[in-house]
């Protein structure tokens, strides 16, 4: 079982739609009792940091989520905001990250004829082998809307790396810590494996 953190911000229908399409069983919670009995977390978002942040902080989400990553190790996996939520902290915002992975997020920089947010399909190469990917062809395509990026501190933690004005980490993997900046729920067939890989983990 997959258990979509509903925190009040993310694509919650379309991604519990997509993870059923792949045979995944999941349920959508807001509920920490719930998350406390996760074997699996997803965690989406959509939106503000600083709005994100400031909804786990005051939840009563953030001390079940914190246990159940760091202690109890559950596979989790962050797509788009929830990616970004992953890191110490953003550029757009001023509230501390999760900080479950060394990382942060940064603006794209200004660059003449550059539209930000990035937004539609781009290719994301493979830069390390990872359960996330696997089966996953060299020219996987994925759907991304986002204005910031993440750089994690160690190459070894990306996984798949896009271009659009600057390199960027489109996909990170730490342990037990998994993220996708683009929307899998999205992407079609190379969402869909993704989505199956994280299930199977």
């Amino acid at each position: 079982m997959i258990t979509i953190v509903d925190y009040g911000m993310g694509n919650l229908g379309s991604v519990l739609n997509m993870l059923k399409r792949v045979g995944a069983a999941a349920e959508v919670t807001g509920d920490p009792a719930s998350i406390a009995r996760a074997r699996k977390i997803l965690l989406p978002g959509v939106g503000a940091f600083d709005s994100a942040m400031r909804r786990i902080n005051e939840s009563g989400l953030r001390e079940v989520l914190d246990a159940k990553v760091l202690e109890e190790r559950v596979p989790t996996l962050g797509i788009c905001l929830g990616m970004q939520l992953l890191t110490r902290g953003s550029d757009e915002g001023q509230l501390p990250g999760l900080a479950w992975i060394d990382a942060s997020t940064r603006r794209f920089p200004d660059i003449a004829g550059l539209k930000v947010p990035h937004m539609g399909w781009n290719l994301a190469a493979p830069v390390a082998a990872s359960p996330l990917t696997a089966g996953l062809p060299a020219e996987s395509r994925f759907y991304f809307v986002h204005s910031y990026h993440v750089q994690v501190d160690d190459a070894r933690d990306s996984v798949l790396r896009t271009h659009y004005g600057v390199t960027f980490d489109a996909a990170i993997a730490h342990e037990n810590i998994y993220g996708a900046q683009f929307h899998p729920e999205k992407s079609h067939k190379f969402g869909m494996r993704l989505l199956a890989n994280f299930a199977g983990l």
